[in-house]
């Protein structure tokens, strides 16, 4: 995948540090459902290391082992599909299955799906792939945060896919 911030114009000069999460996060929301998925990938493999033992939920990340399991048997295309599936929130099992876990084990379920794709478990976005400027600005803006808000851009993602069925 092509990725340079060296071009990407600073996304927060003129956001109060205190909006940036919201800003990033609406952003997010915005960009295509593969410029997401490349985002996510992009994030986890870059600032991912410490995500997992920062999130407090992650211990409960078993809750989603069934599910993690379950892509990771599928055949790639359908594996892109369910991952898809989950950012357009299109009513299935599995994101379903998904709706129902909380914030934390979402975010753990990213970063352990992202170490799937790094250990060629999980099909990985594809490595011509180039995020769009606009994907680009958000990556930018991820990396200018601090921690703990680069975590709550991540979880605010992630708590935001999938199907809640209780809803």
């Amino acid at each position: 995948m092509t990725y340079t911030t060296d071009t990407t114009p600073n996304l927060l000069f003129n956001i109060d540090s205190a909006d940036a999460v919201s800003v990033l996060t609406a952003q997010f929301k915005r960009l295509s459902v593969d410029d997401r998925l490349a985002l996510l990938w992009f994030v986890y493999t870059e600032i991912g290391r410490s995500i997992t033992p920062a999130a407090p939920g992650a211990a409960r990340l078993q809750l989603a082992e069934g599910l993690l399991n379950t892509i990771k048997q599928m055949q790639p295309q359908e594996q892109l599909q369910v991952m898809r599936d989950l950012i357009n929130k299109v009513n299935t099992p599995i994101t379903r299955s998904y709706g129902v876990l909380s914030a934390n084990t979402k975010l753990a379920f990213w970063y352990q799906l992202a170490e799937y794709m790094k250990e060629g478990k999980v099909i990985q976005v594809p490595s011509g792939y180039k995020m769009s400027n606009n994907a680009l600005k958000v990556m930018n803006g991820i990396e200018q945060l601090d921690f703990n808000q680069q975590i709550t851009v991540l979880r605010n993602a992630a708590a935001d896919l999938g199907v809640d069925p209780l809803a």
